[in-house]
């Protein structure tokens, strides 16, 4: 089938089997082996010696301050994430082989695990941890940051994993707000100085860690703010920071300083405190999905059509890790908070995991977060065309205020594989719902209309729904689902199509 073809399909499927901590470990430690060859070539200013030293200590220091940390609030540490932190340090701190140099980079590493218990509001740390470790060497003049990752050699291998991290987390508009500002204002001070435009460019690409610090570290999902337009303001204010490169007194401001500042803004503007839910059951709407349900200590804020990261320790987790990202399909003020699941045969160790909590179980959510929201003005007529357990966004957003108080004009578009598979029948009976289904479907409620037996073609959607060039697009599903839908809804005259799809954060 041509969606099958497509190129970005396809890379989005592969990279969705990784969760984005695992993706972003598994391209630090290709940066790593990559930066290691060329030191053995003699391209890099370090020896291999230095390098190996560096890596070391970061990642033991970073690994072993966590487990202490977390020993010392009586938490589960996140082995993952902190050999992220110290393979961040390797690249940002100096590298060095000797006993001070040696000595610093443990102290960043330390003072990277500590913040993220230390220097934090309510459970949820603030800072960037690389950062705030190379800022706390820094200001104790007892190390230094290199960021020597930003060097010709360098640059090819770190472009491309950058824009494999941007592409995934769908922040390619966020990445052109950093590097247009930053690129921009640093390229006018250095002709303004007397720099060939042209020469100023080329240092600033290849001499400026912009491209490292914004796929590994500006990307950072904890310390981003939950919508779009607020992170596009947090990669400004970061770009405009690092770009005029001020001091205070002594201390110059260089890429981390920018980065915490960066992370201090969107604190204040995110989900500032640890979520905590307790689990209260389960329910399966077809044989191959299941909706778990958790009563949160405190009310929850989110949009209809965001979603929650929710992180769940357990033994021997398998390579999707112990955080994963759902879509919240209960309508905001409804008490409990409802994610619906796609059940694989065996399912990954963090669903089975989750399968198996006990009622009163408790389980910590560390993001609430996605731009899936649907459009303020209540006049605008939607088109909502799910696939299978894309469903679960458009249950929240069909049963919230903003739909059922405002009798807004919606119309769902409902595909799935087989009869068995038709899901939360009783939730939306009472919405306009046109199924597309093989075989028989059997009794469906009033409003529902069997479409065909096959993926919907651009001629059925223009016949079924004829106003739908006028109609606002959103698609929740799989990357193959999102390819066909968004074809056949632009075939049909639809626009502006707004996209929904499960990546496996």
């Amino acid at each position: 089938m041509a969606d099958r073809l497509n190129p970005l399909t396809r890379l989005d499927t592969l990279l969705g089997r990784a969760t984005m901590y695992r993706l972003v470990l598994v391209l630090l430690l290709v940066l790593t082996a990559y930066a290691f060859g060329l030191s053995l070539l003699g391209l890099l200013a370090f020896s291999p010696a230095e390098l190996g030293a560096t890596l070391a200590t970061a990642v033991v220091t970073s690994w072993g301050g966590t487990r202490v940390m977390a020993m010392m609030f009586r938490t589960r540490p996140h082995t993952e994430s902190s050999f992220i932190t110290g393979l961040l340090l390797f690249f940002v701190m100096f590298p060095s082989d000797d006993a001070a140099g040696v000595g610093g980079i443990a102290l960043a590493g330390l003072a990277a695990a500590a913040s993220k218990y230390l220097v934090a509001v309510r459970g949820r740390h603030i800072f960037n941890p690389a950062a705030f470790g190379a800022v706390a060497v820094t200001l104790t003049g007892l190390g230094a940051a290199a960021w020597w990752a930003a060097n010709p050699a360098m640059l090819p291998a770190v472009l491309v994993c950058t824009l494999l991290i941007l592409y995934r987390t769908r922040k390619l508009p966020m990445g052109a707000v950093f590097l247009g500002l930053a690129v921009g204002i640093l390229v006018v001070r250095l002709a303004a100085g007397g720099t060939d435009p042209a020469a100023a460019l080329q240092l600033v690409l290849v001499s400026y860690p912009l491209v490292f610090l914004l796929g590994f570290m500006l990307t950072e999902p904890l310390t981003l703010p939950p919508r779009r337009w607020q992170q596009l303001l947090v990669a400004a204010v970061v770009a405009v920071v690092l770009a005029l490169q001020p001091s205070i007194g002594p201390v110059f401001l260089g890429p981390e300083f920018a980065l915490l500042i960066g992370n201090a803004v969107s604190f204040i503007m995110g989900q500032r405190r640890r979520i905590r839910l307790r689990y209260t059951g389960l329910r399966r709407p077809t044989p191959t999905s299941v909706e778990v349900s958790f009563a949160p200590e405190k009310p929850v804020r989110f949009r209809p059509g965001q979603y929650m990261e929710l992180t769940l320790p357990h033994a021997r987790p398998d390579g999707r890790g112990v955080r994963r990202i759902f879509s919240i399909s209960s309508p905001p003020g409804d008490g409990q908070i409802r994610f619906g699941l796609r059940l694989s045969d065996p399912p990954s160790s963090f669903k089975a995991a989750l399968l198996d909590l006990r009622p009163g179980s408790s389980v910590d959510a560390t993001t609430v977060a996605g731009d899936f929201v649907l459009p303020a003005d209540p006049s605008v007529r939607l088109l909502l065309f799910a696939g299978g357990i894309g469903v679960t966004p458009f249950l929240s957003q069909l049963r919230s205020p903003e739909v059922m108080d405002q009798e807004r004009d919606t119309v769902l578009v409902y595909v799935v594989r087989a009869p068995a598979e038709i899901g939360y029948t009783d939730e939306l009976a009472q919405f306009r719902v046109i199924l597309f289904c093989p075989g028989d479907p059997g009794p469906l409620p009033e409003r529902w209309t069997h479409g065909g037996t096959q993926f919907p073609t651009a001629a059925e959607l223009r016949s079924l729904i004829p106003d739908v060039a006028e109609r606002r697009p959103y698609v929740s599903g799989s990357p193959t689902h999102l390819s066909r839908a968004a074809s056949v809804i632009r075939e049909a005259g639809g626009k502006s199509i707004r996209t929904d799809a499960f990546l496996g954060y």
